[in-house]
């Protein structure tokens, strides 16, 4: 079955990684983000999501052109910052951008997927969720989106509409790339949590989400399901 699905923070990563494996399935693909990528497979929004007003404009204009059966909610801003040093500035930007576009998309297509009596909703967390180091603001708000998941899957149990969360481990995204050059401390530090000995690659955490989004799922939801090397059942502190 052919879906339109929405993907925020679709511009890389793991974004633009589950945006192209959907489209080579046959899905329509919506993706959201601050600019569009030169390779993108399918339509694009720009849109700055940490904007309250940019982000309902942006849902608001592809509410009236697609029927969306689906929204991943993967969009995210980390801010490292030790205890001691947290400014509450920053602690609410990190917090507004990783939880308010998830509620404003859940909330602009939920509607629809109701009439249609099937939906899929997933929210990228995170394995920091566990205890990492500098990621105060980023965990507490990967842990809300897990709890986000786990009521709105209790709220939408008989809708049709599933509501599940994927918590990739350390992921070799050009971001992650940025922060932990081959040969850092930051790489040598992640590597030693993950019993695989390895990251993982954008394409096998989108593979996860895929399942998630795809009919066979749909007897499961509220669930988390960590992609992750095994480091969330053989860890130490990153």
């Amino acid at each position: 079955m052919s879906s339109s699905f929405l993907v925020t923070g679709a511009s890389k990563g793991i974004g633009l990684a589950l945006s192209r494996r959907l489209a080579q399935s046959g899905h329509h693909v919506i993706g959201v983000a601050r600019a569009m990528p030169a390779d993108f497979p399918s339509a694009f929004v720009t849109a700055d999501l940490g904007d309250r007003g940019r982000t309902e404009a942006a849902l608001a204009e592809i509410n009236s052109n697609f029927a969306i059966d689906g929204v991943i909610n993967n969009v995210g801003l980390v801010r490292p910052q030790w205890l001691g040093e947290i400014d509450l500035a920053t602690l609410d930007d990190v917090l507004r951008v990783n939880l308010h576009p998830a509620v404003q998309a859940a909330q602009a297509f939920l509607p629809g997927m109701k009439a249609r009596g099937w939906g899929r909703i997933v929210n990228i967390t995170s394995l920091t969720v566990l205890g990492s180091l500098q990621r105060t603001a980023y965990a507490a708000a990967k842990a809300a989106l897990t709890s986000f998941t786990r009521n709105w899957a209790l709220e939408l149990a008989e809708t049709g509409i599933t509501v599940n969360a994927v918590a990739p481990g350390p992921t070799e995204t050009e971001l992650f790339r940025e922060n932990n050059p081959p040969g850092s401390a930051g790489e040598a530090r992640y590597l030693a949590a993950v019993p695989m000995k390895r990251f993982g690659a954008p394409d096998e955490i989108a593979a996860t989400i895929a399942f998630l989004l795809s009919s066979e799922a749909g007897f499961m939801t509220g669930q988390t399901l960590h992609v992750d090397g095994g480091a969330s059942i053989g860890r130490t502190s990153f």
